[in-house]
């Protein structure tokens, strides 16, 4: 069975900085492009850091600019994402998930989750002024 167990978030303040942690359990990050997502109130869910399964750059939403960093820990099973210089606007709530057919970076943040079958269970990243 697939699990995607996450941990970290949590309320901080502007400028503050979190890594949110996914850890895979039941299969390997190898077989499966990875994705971050988020969701903020009353707005529909986007893609912010993927991995495609073709192991390319990573991609980045352009509103997170250089502030996010995803990277992977194939010995842990683990994806995280650095958030760095944290702003009001970043609340919201953060999946990791992952798709065994989406082949590119941009495409599985382009498709704001859409379509893809396992998820982590959330985090919540409130940020406060």
């Amino acid at each position: 069975e697939i699990q995607l167990v996450q941990s970290g978030g949590g309320s901080v303040q502007t400028g503050d900085s979190l890594r949110l942690s996914c850890q895979g359990f039941g299969f390997t990050f190898d077989d499966y492009s990875i994705g971050w997502f988020r969701r903020a109130p009353y707005q529909t869910r986007e893609g912010v850091a993927c991995l495609g399964k073709i192991r390319d750059q990573p991609y980045y939403h352009p509103s997170v600019g250089a502030r996010f960093t995803f990277s992977i820990d194939d010995a842990r099973n683990t994806v995280y994402l650095e958030i760095n210089n944290l702003r009001p606007e970043d609340t919201a709530e953060y999946f990791c998930a992952i798709d065994p057919d989406v082949q590119t970076a941009a495409h599985l943040c382009a498709l704001g989750g859409d379509g893809v079958d396992d998820w982590g269970e959330g985090t919540l990243v409130s940020v406060s002024s």
